[in-house]
């Protein structure tokens, strides 16, 4: 199977299972809680994880990873099948299951199973490397990335497509050419080895351990997560590393965030962003999957499939755009979905947004007034120069989506290329669709779109006198003699 430009993400996949409860007394002969009421979640790990996250993001995948004919890895199979392409390399023994058993949110104890072991990979996985778009390692050192005719494939293809290395302390090192690698702080630190690092801020200690691997490593760059305190990332001959800090994210399960980190580089880089750009995109990608529940927002088993590469609507932000949190289709989808799953009402509006005024911000705040959130569908840059003309507009998609999203009223916007949001608007399933007063509910083409599922479209309340093409012919006035 050849990879066609698709990302291939290698490594050693995993079954992760939770169980999860609650614990209010504890075992009679020990200090040990009982957890009572328990629910088990499984979903794919390890390289797995990462290749479910970057085919979630819309990014075409191939999976190499060892799997065997046990129920582990028929169980991450067909949990992976809907969404990517997976090249199964040979497994000697069950695929490796990681449990933790938590209460309330916490864990009180994980249990790892025995590992099979890796066996050497064939032709069809350098047919896939070969024709790699991109490249992801995901190593959890298990032994996938220890096979000498894999590493050379690697080195081979990551002359001509960027190569992302997330590493683990039990794995292989990073074959020479590697673009990035994606250790996070203890990790860096353990693989700088023996030798003092700086004490005091973290991000001393982090530039230090880079600075050991770039010597160490034959690598393009070292990106060190920090957790909380986003990422840094250290090239050499740069006098200072470039630090990207993180958005909060609360006390949300940290499981998965590394590898929505890795994926979102791998993904960006792949699609023609420069480095520190890549770095940006991940930290504020990671930061928003923790934000809104991390692993436990993933699909389930059951979830449905788009269409290859369908994930994301045509028109959103070019390769290279920096994406500001809340900004993309996966997200307004996810949020939709999780506020319908708890009863709640998911509202929608769209437009241009070319220039927030008044009339703007009075109209979003009433729409989001009328249910438990507000997605905005935004007209891509080409679509409003269809609609306004050549000149518009005056700021582009990934501007105009940063600003929607600063706003308190606004939880996500997903930016479509057509001319109306009828398409964006089947696939979101809003069960509410605000214009201003100034619009006609009954001259609405997204009307009929809305009955289809019982949605309703509606108007809110618009300040007279407010409009974007206003505010322009006022200020070419000003500037006139």
């Amino acid at each position: 199977m050849s990879g066609d430009g698709a990302l291939v993400v290698v490594g050693d996949a995993l079954l992760d299972r939770d169980m999860d409860g609650h614990a209010s007394r504890l075992v009679p002969d020990a200090p040990a809680p009982v957890l009572d009421d328990v629910v088990e979640t499984r979903r794919p790990g390890g390289a797995a994880l990462a290749a479910l996250l970057a085919a979630l993001d819309g990014t075409p995948v191939v999976l190499l990873a060892p799997f065997g004919d046990d129920p582990a890895s028929a169980a991450v199979r067909t949990m992976l099948e809907p969404w990517l392409s997976v090249v199964p390399l040979p497994l000697r023994g069950p695929l490796q299951e990681k449990t933790r058993f938590r209460a309330s949110g916490q864990t009180l104890l994980r249990v790892d199973s025995p590992a099979g072991s890796a066996g050497p990979a064939g032709p069809e996985a350098a047919d896939a490397i070969s024709g790699a778009g991109g490249l992801l390692v995901s190593d959890y050192g298990r032994g996938a990335t220890a096979d000498p005719r894999l590493r050379g494939w690697l080195a081979a293809r990551a002359r001509r497509a960027p190569l992302v290395w997330d590493p683990h302390p039990r794995g292989s090192d990073p074959v020479p050419g590697t673009r990035v690698v994606t250790p996070n702080h203890s990790e860096a630190a353990a693989a700088a080895g023996p030798g003092q690092l700086p004490k005091g801020p973290v991000i001393s200690s982090a530039a230090a351990a880079a600075r050991r691997l770039l010597s160490r490593w034959q690598v393009d760059a070292v990106a060190v997560t920090l957790g909380a305190a986003g990422a840094l990332l250290a090239a050499p001959g740069s006098a200072a590393p470039l630090v990207v800090p993180a958005q909060p994210a609360g006390d949300a399960d940290s499981c998965g965030a590394g590898d929505r980190f890795a994926a979102a580089v791998a993904a960006a880089l792949r699609a023609g962003a420069l480095l520190s750009e890549a770095i940006i995109q991940a930290t504020a990608a990671a930061s928003e999957f923790l934000a809104q529940g991390g692993v436990a927002r993933l699909p389930g088993p059951q979830a449905q499939a788009t269409a290859p590469g369908a994930a994301r609507l045509a028109g959103q932000l070019p390769p290279g755009s920096a994406a500001p949190p809340g900004t993309g289709t996966e997200e307004a989808l996810r949020v939709a979905g999780a506020v319908r799953r708890g009863g709640g009402t998911v509202v929608a509006t769209g437009g241009c947004f070319d220039v927030l005024h008044a009339g703007h911000i009075s109209m979003l705040t009433a729409a989001r007034a009328l249910g438990d959130c507000l997605v905005v569908c935004l007209n891509s840059d080409a679509s409003v120069r269809r609609l306004k003309g050549d000149g518009r507009p005056f700021n582009t998609a990934a501007d105009r989506a940063a600003v929607l999203t600063a706003l308190a009223c606004v939880d996500c916007v997903l930016i479509f290329d057509e001319d109306t949001p009828a398409a964006a608007l089947r696939r979101l399933r809003p069960g509410v669709w605000v214009k201003g007063g100034d619009y006609s509910g009954q001259d609405l083409p997204e009307a009929s779109v809305l009955g289809a599922w019982g949605g309703q479209a509606v108007t809110v309340p618009y300040l007279d006198g407010r409009s974007t093409t206003g505010l322009y012919t006022a200020a070419m006035a000003l500037g006139e003699p």
